[in-house]
């Protein structure tokens, strides 16, 4: 069994239905990409799966870990193991990367009925959790990405995922807008970090250039709320080299 498994999964953003009876899984130890244009719906799953009130699910399932999480709370979700690196990161002024990290470490550590981290343990962890990421230790004094860089608050997030290591990472466009540099972190944090512990990643881009670096083992394309096409490392090879379009060729034929 998959660790996340969705089925026949519907969803509706106000009058709109975006998600349209899409089928997905991501398996332990598994690097997944999901790719599609604009507009197809992959931030609304990565939003769906995390439980994102906002969005409204009509049909369907979400599975982690073997337990039915569609009706979950966010922090409940979290709490078993999901983690999602954001598109657009959140700046919360006034609160210290360090105390967020710790408070998020005893949040987890709580569900798993243990008592809280020491300090001297807690200092200990997220200097090699920087150290693998290549985060100055500066971080640890600023406010949560208030001021940061667009690749800064990506790297954060890395520090996040190195230091969680949680079942399942989604991955919601981490690419988007990184130079060179930053990109390089993230993927070397994907590809130590994630594989190192047998985690599954869901990696959400539209973009081929950090599925270079991030090689995946299984490549699936949303198109218009469903996925439309599964397969290996040559889809990104051919989506690299053709763009979308033969892909809404496909659909439409088939729906002739």
């Amino acid at each position: 069994m998959a660790d996340l498994e969705i089925k026949n999964l519907h969803v509706r953003a106000g009058e709109k239905e975006i998600l349209k009876g899409l089928d997905l899984t991501v398996n332990k130890g598994e690097i997944h990409a999901l790719m599609g244009p604009n507009g197809s719906g992959k931030s609304t799953l990565a939003n769906v799966i995390m439980g994102n009130p906002a969005l409204e699910i009509t049909e369907g399932e979400i599975t982690f870990l073997g337990e039915d999480i569609t009706e979950s709370d966010p922090d409940e979700r979290a709490r078993a193991g999901l983690f999602m690196a954001f598109q657009y990161p959140v700046a919360i002024p006034g609160v210290t990367v360090a105390k967020y990290l710790r408070m998020v470490m005893n949040a987890h550590r709580e569900a798993r009925g243990e008592a809280e981290v020491p300090l001297k343990e807690f200092r200990k962890t997220v200097e090699a959790a920087m150290e693998l990421t290549k985060i100055p230790r500066d971080f640890s004094s600023r406010y949560l990405n208030d001021g940061f860089s667009g690749g800064e608050k990506k790297r954060l997030e890395m520090l996040q995922l190195a230091l969680l290591k949680p079942s399942t990472a989604i991955l919601d466009e981490t690419d988007s807008g990184l130079d060179i540099d930053a990109l390089n972190i993230v993927a070397e944090a994907v590809n130590t970090v994630a594989r190192d512990h047998g985690m599954g990643v869901l990696i959400i881009t539209h973009y081929q250039r950090i599925l270079h670096l991030v090689q995946p083992e299984r490549v699936s394309i949303l198109f218009d709320g469903r996925i439309v096409k599964e397969g290996g490392p040559e889809l990104v090879t051919q989506l690299e080299a053709e763009g979308y379009g033969w892909i809404k060729d496909e659909v439409a034929g088939a729906a002739a």
